[in-house]
C-alpha cells in the first residue's frame, strides 16, 4: 500500500506547568507531508528516479488500486496554492521532506540538480513570506534508485552519501531552515529490506537486510548531527533531530510473559533506534543485542545478523539529537511468542502484536 498521506506536526516549547486541556505558549501547530506523496513531477526538470518510483512502476500491484506518486497532489507546480491553504488554517509550521533524487539525481554530488534546489528555495521562501516556519525532513523513504543499485541502506557506504547530501541541504537552505529531521519513521522504511510489497525497495531479506539498514541509517544520522554541530550550528543556529513512530503497546494478558513481551517489542521496534541516540549508555538495547546474537549462533552463523558499532560510533551517536520527534497512530496489544520467518526481527523479539487483549485475534 502507498505510504501515509498526511501527519500532524507539532513542536512543544512551552512551560511544563501548563494547565490541563490547554496548549502552552509557544506551542506550534502545523501540517506535514512527504515529497513522494505530494510533489508529483517524478521525472521533471532533472529529477532522478527514487526507489518508490521504481517499485510502483515495476509493481503497480503494490500500490492502492495501482496508484503511484507520478502526479499525486502536483505540489511541485502548485506549492504556492499549498502554502495559501496552510495560511488559511493558521499553520505555524510546515513539515515537508526533500526528495534526495530531485536534488542529487544520481544520489551523489557529481550531479547537483539546480532546478531541484530552486524548487525548495522557492517553497521555503514562500512559507517564510507567509509567516510559516519550514521543518525539513531530509529522508522520508525515497532513496535515489541509483544508490539502491549499490545495495541501498544495507550498504554501509550509503552513510557517506547521506552525509554529502545533508551538506548540500545545509549549504543551500540552512540559512532559513532551523528545524531538521534526518529520518522519518525508520522502523517503517527498513521493512523494505525485509518484506515484499509493503515498502520500497521491497527486498525479501528479513532478519538481515533490515538490521543492516538500521545500522547504516543510525551511523548516517549520527554523522550528520556531528557535521551540523561542528560546521553549521554556529552560523545557522538550527536544531537537528530524528522522528520515530511509536505506538502504545499494552499486554494481551496479565501474565508475566506478556508483560515482558511488551518491553521486548518496544525495544525491537523503537529502542533499537532510540537507545543508541538518547540513552546514557548508547549502543543497541541489551535485550536486542543478546537475543539476535544468540539466535544467530543457534542458526549456525559465524557472526551476528545485527552489526556491531565501534566505540567511536557509539560515542558520536550518543546524544546526537536536539529534539525527539514522535509520530503516534494507534494502540496494539503484545503477547509472548515466536512468529514470523527464520530469521526475522519479529521472531528475534519473541513478541507479536494482536488487535485485542487476551490474544483473541492472533498475531497481526
Amino acid at each position: 500500500m502507498l505510504v501515509h498521506v498526511l501527519f500532524a506536526a507539532v513542536l512543544a516549547v512551552g512551560s511544563a506547568q501548563t494547565p490541563a486541556n490547554t496548549f502552552p505558549d509557544g506551542f506550534l501547530f502545523g501540517c506535514a507531508t512527504a515529497a513522494y506523496q505530494i510533489e508529483g513531477a517524478w521525472n521533471e526538470d532533472g529529477k532522478g528516479e527514487s526507489i518508490w518510483d521504481h517499485m510502483l512502476h515495476e509493481h503497480p500491484e503494490y500500490g492502492n488500486n495501482g496508484d503511484n506518486g507520478d502526479v499525486t497532489c502536483d505540489s511541485y507546480h502548485k506549492y504556492k496554492e499549498d502554502v495559501q491553504m496552510l495560511k488559511a488554517i493558521n499553520a505555524d509550521v510546515y513539515r515537508f521532506s526533500i526528495s534526495w533524487s530531485r536534488i542529487l539525481p544520481t544520489g551523489d554530488i557529481d550531479v547537483i540538480n539546480q532546478p531541484g534546489i530552486d524548487y525548495y528555495n522557492n517553497l521555503i521562501n514562500e512559507l517564510l513570506d507567509n509567516g510559516i516556519q519550514p521543518v525539513v525532513t531530509m529522508y522520508h523513504w525515497d532513496l535515489p534508485q541509483a544508490l539502491q543499485y549499490l545495495g541501498g541502506w544495507t550498504n554501509g557506504l550509503i552513510a557517506d552519501y547521506f552525509v554529502e547530501y545533508a551538506r548540500v541541504l545545509f549549504d543551500n537552505f540552512g540559512d532559513r531552515v532551523k528545524w531538521w529531521i534526518t529520518f522519518n519513521e525508520p522502523g517503517v522504511f527498513v521493512s523494505g529490506y525485509a518484506e515484499v510489497g509493503t515498502a520500497a525497495p521491497s527486498q525479501p531479506a528479513p532478519g538481515i537486510g533490515d538490521y543492516l539498514a538500521i545500522h547504516t541509517l543510525l551511523r548516517a544520522h549520527g554523522r550528520v548531527y556531528r557535521l551540523y554541530d561542528e560546521q553549521y550550528r554556529a552560523t545557522q543556529n538550527g536544531s537537528v533531530g530524528i522522528t520515530l513512530n511509536i505506538q502504545n503497546i499494552e499486554p494481551a494478558s496479565n501474565s508475566t510473559e506478556d508483560l515482558e513481551a511488551v518491553d521486548r517489542y518496544m525495544q525491537f521496534e523503537d529502542g533499537i533506534f532510540a537507545h543508541p541516540i538518547f540513552s546514557e549508555d548508547g549502543d543497541y538495547p541489551a535485550v536486542v543485542r543478546q537475543r539476535v546474537d544468540a539466535n544467530s549462533e543457534a542458526e549456525g552463523r559465524p557472526r551476528s545478523r545485527l552489526p556491531t558499532f565501534t566505540q567511536e560510533e557509539i560515542e558520536y551517536l550518543r546524544g546526537s539529537a536536539d529534539f525527539f520527534g514522535l509520530n503516534h497512530y494507534r494502540t496494539y496489544y503484545a503477547a509472548a511468542g515466536e512468529t514470523g520467518p527464520v530469521p526475522s526481527k519479529r521472531r528475534d523479539s519473541g513478541a507479536y502484536t494482536t488487535s485485542s487483549n487476551e490474544d483473541q485475534d492472533g498475531p497481526v
